[in-house]
């Protein structure tokens, strides 16, 4: 078994990511951590193969920490999944020796095709390692063993969307007592405040939530959104 530590600031979204993991045969999550700190102890720990881990942390970045990982020789493999897209973010990871970069909202099969795609790496390191490598063609089978085909979305959610984010929207929206602005949603699931907006676009296009307009005293009127019950 491949062990895991998932870490991520929000606890929700943790659970989330260490669910999906458990759905992958061959790995199990050993650890949760919601802070570098929690993570690095976790680490140094020794039990763990994989850490899956968010850029933004509240105590110093993921990056941060993949450098003192390094720094104090730990070299515990790290997939980023974070919504941090910017291309120096990436461009660090790839420095530190990040394997793959999944960024946020993804779906299942997103995050099942990396974890894939590194237990190969895993099992191809294994066979060649025991001979030592003998040529440019065991040195391009390790590489070749982290590509990856682009995943395909979910069913019935458009390109860019995620099946726990929809979920998480949906269940604030389902136990809030009132419609709920694309301000409160964000506030209350820990997203920024333009991915709410798309996803209650969505799903309000897709007639799962219900659009109302609350005017104030000056301005355009503000969009809320509650829950339809199927």
């Amino acid at each position: 078994m491949i062990d895991v530590l998932v870490v991520d600031d929000d606890f929700r979204v943790a659970e989330i990511n260490a669910k999906y993991v458990g759905k992958v045969p061959g790995f199990r999550v050993a650890a949760r951590a919601h802070s570098a700190a929690q993570a690095l102890a976790a680490v140094e720990r020794g039990t763990i193969d994989l850490v899956l881990l968010d850029h933004y942390l509240p105590d110093q970045t993921g990056l941060d920490l993949v450098h003192r990982m390094r720094e104090q020789g730990h070299g515990t493999d790290v997939i980023m999944i974070t919504a941090a897209s910017d291309v120096t973010t990436v461009q660090q990871a790839m420095r530190l020796g990040a394997l793959h970069y999944l960024v946020k909202p993804f779906t299942f099969a997103a995050l099942r095709t990396r974890l894939d795609s590194y237990a190969a790496l895993r099992r191809t390191v294994d066979r060649v390692g025991g001979r030592g490598l003998t040529g440019q063609e065991q040195v391009d089978r390790i590489f070749g063993a982290l590509r990856t085909a682009p995943a395909p979305s979910a069913p019935g959610l458009p390109t860019g969307h995620s099946e726990p984010t929809t979920d998480l929207i949906c269940g604030v929206l389902h136990r809030a007592d009132h419609p709920l602005s694309a301000h409160e949603v964000a506030a209350r699931t820990g997203l920024s405040r333009s991915t709410a907006q798309r996803y209650l676009r969505h799903l309000e296009q897709a007639g799962r939530l219900r659009l109302s307009l609350k005017y104030g005293d000056t301005g355009r009127p503000e969009h809320r959104y509650a829950w339809v019950a199927p």
